[in-house]
């Protein structure tokens, strides 16, 4: 896999706030000011602090997950750990695309405060004249598209993305238009201020939900460093103090300043509601025109400049930090995981989420249902944030210091629904953005079935494999059936069954059967349970003197191959783990097909010389034919096994004589791919040229401690065990994985 940059944090306290603060302060609010106003009038103030109440609810559930798991990619991130592999696609698709399209509002919303303070500067240089074009579709288009190539540029040649200049120079515009604003409040009499605070609510509960629905990406930001987290320093500390930190920057600026704008915003006798709705895109220009003159059109023009560049750019970060965070588990395609060669930067997660959000700049006109549709997938990432929190409070006490979200879980419950019911009222009430996001999942979740699952699972089956605690994580507890027809086989049995399933977090289950047909009130002959419970209790013991714990079953049944198929769906398996014993005594591969065709579960076959110890692999062969079912158990062995120690794997591939030497190059580039992605690190792949493939990997197996070969689901046509691999397991010395996987 190439270098992550998460292994290298570079972003301390004040980098990490400075994210925040660039994607909240400023850009979200003047691009959307006016849709609130328009609304749910002066109430808009109260609807910026009930998401703020609810935002720094999130932001304590987001802090504790972010600070356990500090890792790049944010809400995808507390997916994957905490659900699934599937589910974590679903959230990092949708979130990916939640970011493009705040970037692609913040984007326009830029082009169009820019092309006005073109026009005013036009107009103040050149006197009266004709500047239409400065604020024609064309100019704002010019505009959106070169300040995203630019800091898309600037995204690739920094780690750190560039842009904080903006995110000092907007606030401090801000704290001079806030004490202007409190200036003329002060002088301004009472009356006057009641009269444009009246009425408060001219949309009434409706307006003011909506207001909160549009508006709530005004304060979607700290997330953002939670997308960034595996660059952060001190994750535990910093992230969460960072996150506050920018919220509560981002209420002190938002709350004063939209109720200066709703009073001394407004000429005496005019309504901000009304003012709205005649400046939609440019409220605060005009607003703040009322109590500052000039000074304050201009100051709000360069703020509202300054702040969707710097919101801008820390979509674009996070969209590609996201974007990369998926192609390196697959849940997107690894060439999407490819970084800048001198920087390290992630390079085509960049210009694919550039070239997307450009895209939509193009084909964009309703900035009002952009944001709303922002919003909603906002909203449902933060619900799943809760989610996921309680869950993983539940689960898992975390390994390292961390912070704790207090009143637990009174906190993320209450979060969690408020985000949910205002997601709900978002769809309902935008019907547009509702119908945006089910599209673009639906088509998410064609491409992922279509294209990508394959992968991602096979990535995920190794994460899992080593790392077992991201099992206990999700809330599941694998478990190993090892059928025992022969006690010295249960040591090196229980020992490859005990890597997939460590005790920590799964089970290894030994099952014996005594094989007697019994006519109706027939009882077992004692002989024969005394026999089978010795056969159990030896089997229990040289596992057990191995350092093995597994648990043991003794059922009776007329025939074994029902019995086990019985046993292993009754008890929900995870894999069937069994020795050559029972096949070699039916002298026949008839009944093994029955059973991987009859289980939904991984079926492993182990052939082990005597004495042969899991723990002593030091070399493992693995021929492979191509991509098949058998991928993911390959990848969970493989994974379990280099959890327990250093190890050499050696991918091989064997093709033709006739292989031409550019298709060889390409199927070496495949191969090592796909050995990265099975055993990141250990791996060697060697593709060579033999027209007997057989006897190719007979010969390397004699130089290997352990051979693992995939065998091909049985049908009409084919066999489940091949001529090659027959030859391969019979012909050699060296222990043999035979791994396959049920219907």
């Amino acid at each position: 896999m190439p270098r992550s940059m998460s292994e290298t944090r570079h972003r301390g306290l004040w980098g990490a706030t400075a994210i925040g603060v660039g994607a909240i302060v400023g850009g979200g609010i003047m691009v959307l000011a006016g849709a609130a106003f328009s609304s749910t009038g002066p109430g808009a103030v109260l609807a910026i602090a009930f998401n703020g109440v609810v935002a720094f609810l999130t932001a304590m559930s987001f802090a504790e997950m972010s600070s356990a798991f500090p890792e790049t990619g944010g809400a995808y991130v507390f997916a994957k750990k905490v659900l699934s592999v599937r589910a974590a696609f679903a959230v990092g698709w949708v979130l990916w695309f939640a970011y493009i399209v705040a970037g692609a509002l913040y984007a326009l919303g830029f082009a169009t405060y820019g092309s006005t303070l073109l026009q005013a500067l036009a107009t103040e240089v050149f006197g009266a004249g004709d500047f239409s074009f400065l604020t024609a579709r064309g100019t704002v288009l010019l505009l959106s598209v070169g300040a995203t190539a630019a800091y898309a540029l600037a995204a690739l040649r920094s780690r750190k993305g560039g842009g904080h200049w903006a995110t000092v120079g907007k606030v401090l515009v801000f704290l001079v238009l806030i004490g202007a604003g409190a200036f003329a409040f002060a002088k301004q009499p009472l009356l006057e201020t009641t009269e444009a605070l009246s009425p408060l609510f001219p949309g009434g509960v409706a307006g003011l939900l909506s207001a909160m629905g549009f508006t709530f990406i005004a304060l979607q930001g700290f997330d953002l460093i939670a997308a960034v987290g595996g660059e952060v320093k001190h994750p535990e500390r910093n992230i969460p103090r960072a996150m506050f930190l920018s919220l509560g920057a981002a209420l002190l600026i938002y709350i004063p300043l939209l109720f200066l704008m709703a009073t001394v915003g407004v000429q005496s006798g005019e309504h901000i509601h009304e003012l709205a709705e005649h400046h939609p895109d440019t409220v605060f220009a005009v607003a703040a025109k009322h109590y500052m003159g000039e000074t304050g059109f201009w100051l709000v023009l360069v703020a509202a400049v300054l702040s969707t560049l710097s919101a801008l750019q820390a979509c674009i970060l996070a969209a590609s930090r996201v974007s990369l965070s998926m192609a390196d588990d697959r849940t997107l395609p690894w060439v999407v995981g490819i970084r800048h060669k001198r920087y390290g930067t992630p390079l085509m997660a960049t210009y694919l989420s550039v070239l997307t959000l450009l895209a939509i700049v193009l084909m964009m006109h309703d900035l009002a249902a952009a944001g709303a549709a922002s919003s909603l997938i906002f909203l449902l990432a933060f619900a799943l944030a809760h989610y996921t929190s309680i869950l993983a409070r539940k689960r898992v006490t975390p390994v390292r210091k961390c912070y704790r979200t207090p009143l637990f879980p009174l906190v993320p419950v209450v979060g969690g629904v408020s985000c949910f019911c205002l997601a709900c009222y978002q769809a309902i009430a935008v019907p547009q953005a509702g119908a945006i996001v089910l599209i673009w999942l639906g088509l998410g979740v064609a491409l992922y079935f279509a294209l990508f699952a394959g992968r991602a699972e096979v990535m995920d089956a190794r994460a899992e494999a080593q790392d077992p605690e991201l099992v206990r994580l999700r809330g599941r507890s694998p478990l190993v059936l090892v059928p025992i027809a022969n006690p010295d086989s249960a040591a090196p049995l229980v020992g490859v069954a005990s890597a997939l399933a460590p005790t920590q977090v799964g089970r290894v289950l030994l099952l014996s059967v005594l094989s007697t047909p019994l006519r109706q009130g027939e009882s077992v002959p004692p002989q024969d349970l005394r026999r089978t419970a010795a056969l159990l209790d030896k089997a229990l013991e040289r596992a057990l003197s191995a350092g093995y714990r597994p648990e043991g079953l003794i059922t009776i049944a007329d025939k074994p191959w029902p019995e086990i198929i019985r046993v292993a769906n009754v008890h929900n398996c995870q894999i069937v783990l069994m020795g050559l014993t029972y096949f070699d005594r039916e002298q026949s591969s008839k009944q093994f097909e029955e059973l991987v065709s009859a289980l939904d579960c991984h079926v492993t076959l182990l052939r082990a010389p005597e004495g042969w110890d899991l723990d002593k692999v030091k070399t493992i062969l693995v021929p492979v034919g191509g991509l098949g079912a058998h991928d993911e158990l390959r990848a969970r062995l493989l994974g379990a096994i280099l959890r327990m120690g250093k190890r050499t794997i050696n991918f091989l591939r064997v093709v033709p004589e006739k292989t031409t030497p550019a298709r060889l190059r390409v199927i070496e580039r495949e191969l090592k791919r796909f050995a990265d992605e099975e055993a990141a690190g250990a791996n060697v792949a060697e593709v060579l040229r033999s027209d007997d493939a057989a006897r190719l990997i007979r010969e390397r197996a004699m130089q290997h401690d352990l051979v693992i070969l995939g065998v091909q689901k049985p049908d009409a046509n084919h066999k489940i065990f091949s001529q090659l691999v027959l030859e391969v397991a019979s012909q050699t010395h060296a222990a043999t994985l035979l791994i396959s996987r049920g219907s």
